[in-house]
């Protein structure tokens, strides 16, 4: 097991186990902090969904930060009992953790969030494979936030905004157009 830091919020400092799986990469301290300042460092009463959940820390994040929901998907057995522990740990009862497919999960999902993290494993062609099922779970209004590999222009409907770097990550904000 390694371990990650909260970076802000009311779990500020608080430290995460992570599984070790092939391919799990948390995302970095430092492009957290960059990613919530594009959010807003307060994101009491949003929805997120976390749709490749690895360590969570992207979507506990978020719950630190005042998100009413947060739903954490992961397909992974060890990743999600480490997910598990991780919200029982922190009492952190506005986190669900699902066990699952993040496609499965777009293709039937029931509601829309406000914002959707999407961090998925690399050179696997996930966000593509996504990209049809977007607006099933992404309000028109809300924030899509994608890591990969290479720079996104766009994701469907959804145009970059911000973008950084860090490494070999490439991350971007990216917004609907509005109506």
């Amino acid at each position: 097991m390694s371990r990650v830091r909260i970076v802000g919020g009311a779990w500020r400092s608080r430290l995460i186990d992570v599984a070790k799986v092939p391919g799990l990469r948390p995302t970095p301290d430092r492009v957290r902090e960059t990613l919530f300042n594009w959010l807003g460092q307060d994101l009491t009463g949003l929805t997120c969904l976390d749709l490749f959940g690895g360590s969570g820390i992207l979507g506990l994040e978020a719950a630190s930060r005042g998100a009413s929901r947060v739903t954490i998907v992961e397909h992974d057995a060890r990743a999600f009992a480490a997910l598990r522990q991780a919200t029982r740990a922190l009492a952190a009862e506005q986190v669900e953790v699902i066990r699952g497919d993040a496609v499965r999960f777009a293709q039937t999902a029931s509601e829309r969030f406000d914002v959707v993290f999407l961090d998925p494993p690399y050179n696997q062609g996930w966000l593509e494979r996504l990209e049809p099922w977007l607006d099933r779970v992404l309000k028109p209004d809300g924030w899509l936030y994608a890591e990969s590999e290479t720079p996104v222009g766009g994701l469907g409907a959804w145009r970059t905004t911000k973008q950084g770097r860090a490494g070999q990550v490439h991350f971007h904000l990216l917004q609907g157009r509005q109506e």
